[in-house]
């Protein structure tokens, strides 16, 4: 059984302790502006994103449990524009963005149950995201990976080893499900067009 998609309880409650501490160090920076760790965003980057990503886990919830058919984005374009419109935003307004888009996140996990979890939900229309049992695993990458990224103290070190065993499981099968994409797109040239290709170690 997948680890991070499992009925596990401990998820949700780190989804709460973590974005706890995310905010507690969002609040303590002194310019948002500065760069993040991820290459091309600032540090308001990644709270507009954050923000954002609660909303899309919100409207995945809905999905899930009402059948209201929403997606997590209504297009990659909306999202990127989203965020970049957000970041422009000072820092307090950010701060208190991610605090609030989490809250009302917070209140809709709850609402995910076993009958729910095989459902399919979408990241745009038509582009298979995952199953809802993931939405609270994927949520706690987001905020755990972000707040690394933020380059205001917290680190991996920071998070409990469970979780970071967690983490490394899952980023093991991803590596592994894309390889397995990678093995069977080359057989499937050769068995299509009788074309080899070599593959790299």
């Amino acid at each position: 059984m997948d680890p991070t998609s499992r009925d596990d309880p401990r998820l949700v409650d780190a989804v709460n302790s973590h974005t706890d501490l995310l905010l507690g160090t969002a609040r303590s920076l002194d310019d948002a502006a500065s760069p993040s760790l991820c290459v091309g965003w600032s540090r308001a980057h990644v709270l507009s994103h954050l923000a954002r990503n609660a909303d899309g886990m919100a409207a995945l919830v809905r999905a899930a449990v009402d059948g209201t058919g929403e997606t997590m984005y209504t297009s990659d374009q909306a999202r990127d524009a989203d965020i970049d419109a957000g970041a422009d935003r000072p820092l307090a307004e950010l701060v208190a963005d991610v605090e609030h888009s989490a809250a009302a996140l917070a209140e809709a996990l709850p609402r995910l149950g076993p009958e729910h979890h095989g459902i399919r939900l979408d990241r745009t229309p038509g582009v298979h995201l995952m199953r809802a049992a993931r939405i609270p695993f994927l949520r706690l990458r987001e905020v755990v990976y972000h707040h690394v990224d933020l380059d205001a103290g917290f680190t991996f070190v920071d998070v409990e080893p469970w979780l970071v065993r967690l983490f490394v499981a899952d980023e093991e099968a991803r590596l592994h499900e894309t390889e397995r994409h990678r093995a069977l797109a080359a057989d499937l040239l050769w068995r299509a067009r009788g074309i080899r290709t070599e593959r790299t170690p």
